[in-house]
C-alpha cells in the first residue's frame, strides 16, 4: 500500500561533511569493522610508505603496535608536502588527512604507479581513528598536528629539529566505530612479509610491544625469493626462473619454480595490490605458459616419448607462481580490489612471457626437460583419470541414478532444504539413520579413514571407494572438466565424527578432501562440523547433554555453587551462589592460563609475586623506583635476581630473574622440578603476552578473597567446615564435591548414542550446535595443509613439538 502523506522534503537531504561520511559508513571504504577492517588500516597507512618506495624515495618503514593497541608506521620517504594548498588555504598534509580523494596519485608526475588510488586511504584511517598523530621529517624540522574522528585539534606547527626524513603516522582505532582494537601480528606480518618480497631492496620491520615479538623483512631477491618462500615445505625441481620487463609504461615481473607435488599455487598482483580473482595479467600468464611449453615440446630439443601435446592445467601442475604488474591507471574490481580489468594488460604479459620464456627455455635445456617431463606425466594422469571416470561412470559408481548403497536418502527435492550427515564408521550411521528425520536429513556412512588427498594424484583419488560415495551422493562431479557446484544436492554438508583422535584425524582429511577438490563447498557456506555432546550429566528426566570440558565444568560449579559458601582466613567475606560462580568461574581461567605457563617453564609462585607487586604496564618498568622495590621483594623470596638495565632501544628496565627456591627440597627432589622453570626477564617480552595479561586481569579479581586457609560448609552448617589449604586445591574440592549424587556419562564414539539421544544431541535443528567451515585466510589455510597433511615429515614433526604444550585436552 503506497503512503499517501508525502514527508520527503529538501529537509530531508543531509550533507555529510568531510569525514562524517567515512564514520556513517564505514565499511563502504574499508569491508567491515571487525577483524579485517581493523587490519586494512594499518595496510592503507604502510601502502602510502610503499608507494613512496616504488617512487624510488623510501627504503625503510617501520610499523610498531603499542602496549595500548594504538599503530605506529614510520617511512624514510619525503614526507607528507607540509606547504599551504592553493584551493584549500590550510596546509597541504592536512588536506591529505581529512579530505577524502585527496593525493598526490591522481597524477602521473608525483607516482608513476601506487596501490592507493583511490586516494581515501590516510583520511579514511584519520576518520576511523580516536586519535591520530602527525610527524613529517622534512628540510631539518619536525612538523606535527593531531587530529581526533577525522578533526583536526591541533594546528600543523615546528616541534623540533631533525636530520631524518619522512612520515610517521601514530594512530588509535576508535573503538566506539571498530569492533576490536586488538590487533594480529601474525596477520600483520603476512602482509608486510609480502610486500617486502614485491618491492625488493626494501626494508619493513614490525615490532609488537605487547609480546616482544619483532621480525624485519628485507629480500633482495624479490619475487625469485618469494617462490622459494611459497615452495619452502615442498622439494623445488630447480632454481627460480625471473622474468622482467617493461611494455607500454606497464612494469611486469613474473617468478616461476615447480616443486614436486600436484598442486599449482599462482599469486597476482597489480601495483602490490593482492588480486585473489585474479585478472587479465593472470590469464596473460597463463596462455604465454602454455604455448612456450607446447612450443618447446614440438620441437626437436626432446626425445620422442616427452613431444606431446599438453593443456593448460597439465602444465600448472606442481607450479607455483607470482605475476605482478605495475600500471599507471590500474582499474581493479571495487575498492576491495580483488581483480585487475585493464584487458590490455593480457596481450603485454603475454608477449613479454613468450619472448624471454621461450629464450630461457632453449638457454636451459635441462630445467625445460624436468618441467616438461612434469607436464607430460600430468597429461598422462589425466588421461589415466578420464578413463577411471569413464569407467566408474560405466559402472554407475558416479551419477545419481545410482546412488551409493550405504547413503539413506531424504525425501525434498530441493537441495536448500536437504542435508547429508557425513557420519564415522556404520555403528554411528546405523543410529544417525534410525535417529534422523528422514524428510530432510541423509546419512552417508563412512567406513575408517579416507584417502589423504593432499598426497595422491587425481586418478588414485577417483580409485577410493569412500571418496567415491562421496562425490556421487554429493552431484557436483569433480575434477575441473566436470565439477559443477550448482548441482549440488545438499546445502548442508555435515561431518560428525567421533570426539576422539581417530575422529579428529578423520575430519581432517575430510576437511583436506573439500578445501583441495570442492572448495566452493566451503565457500559457498555449505560445509559444517556437527558437535555431539561429550557428556550427559544428571538424574533421570532432569539430564542434559554437555558439549565440551569447560562446559562440564561450568555445569558442575553452578551445582556445588548453590550448595555451599566459601570464607577465607580473614573471614570478613562469604561468598555464596551467584558471587561464588563468579569468583570461582575466573579462579577456573586463571588456573587454565597458568597450567599453560607452567608447562613453558613460568614458575607458577613467580608468576603470582611479579602479579601481585603490579607489574602491569610500561609505566611500570619505567618507574625505577618500582622497579628497584620489585627486585629487593624478589631476592627476598628467594629468587635470583641480576642488576637493572635501562633499555634504550624499548625505553624500560630490564631484569632477570631465576624461579623462587621450593621450600619442600625432598619434594622438588621428587618431583624433580629442579630443571623444569625457566629464567623470567622482566621488561621484554613475557609482560605483555596476552596469556600474562590474561592473568593479571584475573588475578585482581582472585587475589582479594585468597587468604588461605579457605572454610568450606553447607549454609546451615558451617561447624562442619571443611579446610582447603590453596585456592588450586580448592577448586579441585569443589568440582569432586559437585560430582557428588549425579550420573556422568562420557561419550567416546557417536555409536555409543541412542537414536533418539543423536537426534536430540547432534541433530535436531532446533537445539543443535554446529560449526560453518569458512577460509579465513587462504595463504594459511594452504599452508597448513601442506604442513600437516603433506609428503614432508620434518616440518610436521617441529609444528608438532611447538604446539604440544599448548594441548589441554587430548582424549584418547
Amino acid at each position: 500500500m503506497i503512503k499517501e502523506q508525502n514527508n520527503y522534503n529538501a529537509g530531508n537531504i543531509k550533507i555529510l561533511e568531510g569525514l562524517e561520511a567515512v564514520r556513517k559508513r564505514p565499511s563502504m571504504y574499508i569491508g567491515n569493522v571487525d577483524v579485517e577492517g581493523l587490519h586494512h588500516l594499518v595496510y592503507e597507512v604502510v601502502d602510502n610508505s610503499i608507494d613512496e618506495a616504488m617512487a624510488g624515495y623510501c627504503d625503510t618503514v617501520n610499523v610498531t603496535i603499542h602496549t595500548n593497541n594504538s599503530i605506529s608506521v614510520e617511512d624514510n620517504g619525503r614526507g607528507i608536502p607540509v606547504g599551504m594548498h592553493e584551493k584549500e588555504n590550510v596546509p597541504a598534509a592536512e588536506v591529505v588527512l581529512t579530505k577524502l580523494h585527496a593525493g598526490g596519485k591522481f597524477d602521473n608526475d608525483s607516482y608513476k604507479v601506487s596501490g592507493g588510488l583511490h586516494g581515501v586511504g590516510i583520511s579514511v584511517v584519520n576518520a576511523l581513528s580516536s586519535l591520530l598523530e602527525l610527524e613529517i621529517y622534512c628540510e631539518g624540522k619536525i612538523y606535527y598536528q593531531t587530529f581526533e574522528k577525522g578533526k583536526k585539534t591541533r594546528e600543523l606547527e615546528i616541534i623540533g629539529s631533525t636530520e631524518k626524513r619522512g612520515t610517521k603516522i601514530h594512530f588509535f582505532p576508535d573503538t566506539g566505530i571498530m569492533n576490536s582494537d586488538d590487533f594480529n601480528y601474525d596477520i600483520l606480518v603476512r602482509r608486510l612479509r609480502e610486500l617486502a618480497f614485491l618491492n625488493k631492496g626494501v626494508r619493513i620491520i614490525i615490532e609488537d610491544e605487547r609480546s616482544d615479538q619483532k621480525d624485519e623483512f628485507f629480500y633482495e631477491g624479490g619475487l625469485s625469493s618469494f617462490v622459494e618462500y611459497l615452495n619452502r615445505r615442498h622439494t623445488p625441481l630447480h632454481d627460480p626462473i625471473f622474468i622482467q620487463g617493461e611494455r607500454n609504461d606497464v612494469q611486469i615481473e613474473v617468478a616461476i619454480q615447480y616443486n614436486d607435488t600436484f598442486k599449482e599455487k599462482m599469486l597476482s598482483f597489480a601495483n602490490n595490490i593482492n588480486t585473489i580473482e585474479g585478472g587479465f595479467h593472470l590469464v596473460g600468464f597463463k596462455a604465454a605458459l602454455t604455448r612456450s611449453l607446447n612450443q618447446y615440446a614440438s620441437s626437436d630439443n626432446l626425445p620422442k616419448n616427452l613431444q606431446a601435446k599438453i593443456g593448460g592445467d597439465d602444465v600448472r601442475e606442481g607450479l607455483t607462481a607470482i605475476v605482478s604488474v605495475r600500471i599507471k591507471e590500474p582499474q581493479f574490481e571495487g575498492q576491495t580490489k580483488t581483480k585487475l580489468g585493464n584487458s590490455d594488460v593480457k596481450g603485454l604479459v603475454e608477449s613479454l612471457m613468450n619472448e624471454k620464456l621461450g629464450i630461457f627455455l632453449e638457454e636451459n635445456p635441462g630445467v625445460a626437460k624436468k618441467i616438461i617431463a612434469k607436464a607430460v606425466d600430468a597429461a598422462r594422469a589425466r588421461d589415466a583419470a578420464r578413463r577411471a571416470r569413464d569407467l566408474a561412470r560405466s559402472k554407475g559408481a558416479l551419477i545419481d541414478s545410482t546412488l551409493p548403497g550405504k547413503l539413506a536418502e531424504c525425501q525434498y527435492s530441493d537441495p536448500a532444504a536437504r542435508e547429508i550427515f557425513l557420519v564415522e564408521g556404520d555403528s554411528a550411521g546405523g543410529s544417525a539413520k534410525q535417529g534422523r528425520d528422514r524428510r530432510f536429513q541423509a546419512i552417508l556412512p563412512l567406513k575408517g579413514k579416507i584417502l589423504n588427498v593432499e598426497k595422491a594424484r587425481f586418478d588414485k583419488i577417483l580409485r577410493s571407494d569412500e571418496i567415491k560415495n562421496i562425490i556421487t551422493a554429493l552431484g557436483t562431479g569433480v575434477g575441473r572438466e566436470e565439477y559443477d557446484i550448482s548441482k549440488i544436492r545438499y546445502h548442508k554438508v555435515v561431518i560428525m565424527t567421533d570426539a576422539d583422535v581417530d575422529g579428529s584425524h578423520i575430519r581432517t582429511l575430510l576437511l583436506t578432501f573439500f578445501y583441495r577438490q570442492m572448495k566452493e563447498v566451503i565457500e559457498n557456506g555449505y560445509l559444517y562440523i556437527a558437535q555431539p555432546p561429550l557428556f550427559k550429566v544428571g538424574k533421570g528426566k532432569n539430564e542434559i547433554y554437555i558439549k565440551d570440558e569447560a562446559g562440564f565444568s561450568e555445569h558442575i560449579l553452578k551445582r556445588i555453587c548453590s550448595q555451599k559458601n566459601i570464607k577465607n582466613s580473614k573471614g570478613d567475606k562469604i561468598l555464596s551462589d551467584n558471587e561464588l560462580f563468579l569468583f570461582m568461574g575466573n579462579l577456573f581461567e586463571y588456573i587454565d592460563i597458568v597450567s599453560k605457563l607452567e608447562r613453558r617453564g613460568i614458575q607458577p609462585e613467580l608468576l603470582e609475586l611479579i602479579i601481585k607487586e603490579g607489574v602491569d604496564d610500561k609505566q611500570f618498568l619505567q618507574d625505577h623506583e618500582k622497579m628497584e622495590k620489585l627486585k629487593h621483594t624478589l631476592s627476598s623470596r628467594g629468587c635470583e635476581v641480576s642488576e637493572l638495565s635501562w633499555n634504550e632501544e624499548r625505553g624500560v628496565y630490564e631484569m632477570k630473574v631465576l624461579p623462587c627456591e621450593i621450600s619442600d627440597k625432598e619434594e622438588m627432589i621428587k618431583q624433580d622440578t629442579s630443571h623444569k622453570f625457566q629464567t623470567i626477564e622482566i621488561g621484554r617480552g613475557f609482560i605483555h603476552s596476552p596469556d600474562f595479561q590474561k592473568c593479571l586481569v584475573l588475578g585482581k579479581k582472585i587475589y582479594e578473597f585468597d587468604y588461605p586457609p579457605f572454610s568450606v560448609f553447607s549454609p546451615d552448617k558451617e561447624d562442619d567446615a571443611v579446610m582447603i589449604d590453596d585456592k588450586k586445591s580448592l577448586f579441585s574440592f569443589l568440582i569432586e564435591e559437585g560430582k557428588k549424587g549425579i550420573n556422568i556419562q562420557r561419550y567416546k564414539g557417536l555409536g555409543e548414542m541412542n537414536p533418539d539421544q543423536l537426534w536430540e544431541t547432534t541433530m535436531n535443528p532446533e537445539k543443535r550446535i554446529m560449526l560453518r567451515v569458512k577460509i579465513e585466510d587462504a595463504e594459511e589455510a594452504d599452508e597448513i595443509f601442506t604442513l600437516l597433511m603433506g609428503d614432508v615429515v620434518e616440518p610436521r614433526r617441529e609444528f608438532i613439538q611447538n604446539n604440544a604444550l599448548e594441548v589441554n585436552t587430548l582424549d584418547i
